[in-house]
C-alpha cells in the first residue's frame, strides 16, 4: 500500500493463493468479503484503487526455479514478503544474477528483520542466513508484519530516491515484546555458494 501511495510506477504482485479467513489478520489488502478470491487480482484492484496512476501486475502463479526468471525480468527491485526460504533464496539468487537490490523482511511471532542486500556490495541472503531456520507452529502477529513492511516499504522508497542510508550490510532486528530495535553488522561469506565472487557493483 505504502508503495502505491508512494507512485512507484509499476508493482508486481505474485502469489498464487486464495485469500483465507486467517489471513486478515495481517494483510490489510483484503475484507472478509474477499474470502475464497485470488490473492494476487484483489490485491491489484485495492491498489489501483488507492493509485489509479500507477501499473499493477497481478501474477496467479506460484514463484518456483521454472517461474521465477520471468518473473523479475524486468524489475529494479525484489521485496521479499515471503514465508518459505527456499523460495527466498530463489529471489536472492535472481537479485544476484540481474544485480538489483533485494529488501528483505521476515517475521516470527513479535520478532522481525529486515536489511537490504546490493549484489556485489553487501552480504547476500545465503551469507546472513545460511540455513533455513526451523519451522515454528505459532501465530503470525499482524502488527509485526506491518511493522517490518514499512521498514521495507521505507528502503524501497530511499532507494528510488537516492536519499539516505539504507540498511545495507546491516540486520535491523525487532523485539515487539520488549518495543526494542537492535541491528547488527553482516558480513560477506567468503566461501557463500550463492555470491561468493560476485563482481562489485557501483550503488
Amino acid at each position: 500500500m505504502y508503495l502505491a501511495l508512494l507512485g512507484v510506477g509499476t508493482l508486481i504482485i505474485a502469489d498464487n493463493d486464495r485469500v483465507e479467513l486467517t489471513n486478515l489478520n495481517r494483510q490489510i489488502l483484503y475484507r472478509e468479503q474477499d474470502i475464497g478470491r485470488r490473492k494476487a487480482a484483489v490485491a491489484k484492484e485495492q491498489l489501483q484503487e488507492l493509485n489509479p496512476d500507477i501499473t499493477v501486475q497481478a501474477l496467479d502463479a506460484t514463484i518456483d526455479a521454472a517461474s521465477v526468471f520471468s518473473m523479475t525480468e524486468n524489475a529494479d527491485g525484489i521485496v521479499d514478503a515471503l514465508d518459505d526460504y527456499q523460495i527466498r533464496y530463489l529471489l536472492n539468487r535472481v537479485a544476484l544474477e540481474n544485480q538489483i537490490p533485494l529488501f528483505h523482511g521476515g517475521i516470527s511471532g513479535f520478532f522481525g528483520q529486515a536489511t537490504t542486500i546490493l549484489p556485489g556490495k553487501t552480504p547476500c541472503l545465503k551469507c546472513i542466513v545460511p540455513h533455513p531456520p526451523p519451522r515454528e507452529v505459532f501465530p503470525v502477529v499482524g502488527v509485526t508484519a506491518g511493522f517490518i513492511g514499512m521498514i521495507q516499504a521505507t528502503e524501497v522508497c530511499k532507494y528510488l530516491l537516492c536519499r539516505g542510508d539504507l540498511l545495507a550490510g546491516r540486520l535491523l532486528l525487532w523485539d515487539g515484546m520488549q518495543g526494542r530495535i537492535e541491528e547488527i553488522p553482516v558480513e560477506n561469506d567468503p566461501f557463500c555458494e550463492a555470491c561468493a565472487g560476485n563482481a562489485t557493483r557501483n550503488w
